[in-house]
């Protein structure tokens, strides 16, 4: 079986009405490869470090759903739509499936 992925993503909106386009249209990539949104903005603390105003945690089934999904025509068009409303960090990560703290 295969590890889960995710995609964390880091966005500072320059562009509000332009933004939600870009939330609008991803959804149509997300549905296809099985993505599932654990954070979708909401209250943070930093830790250590900067931060971006925004933070995103998207699921995937798979590592090669999340990187097949990133590359695809449908999330192209959306991210065409982020162009000049949105800086973002999005970085496409495998799952940790072994041992835990006891």
């Amino acid at each position: 079986m295969s590890k889960k992925a995710y995609w964390i993503g880091r966005v500072e909106v320059t562009n509000p009405e332009a933004y939600k386009r870009y939330a609008e249209k991803n959804g149509a990539a997300f549905k296809k490869y099985g993505a599932r949104f654990l954070v979708r903005g909401g209250a943070f603390e930093i830790g250590e470090g900067g931060a971006k105003a925004r933070n995103v945690v998207i699921e995937f089934p798979s590592y090669e759903a999340a990187r097949e999904c990133y590359h695809s025509v449908e999330y192209r068009a959306a991210v065409a739509e982020r162009q000049g409303a949105a800086y973002a960090d999005i970085i496409i990560i495998e799952g940790y499936d072994g041992p835990q703290p006891s």
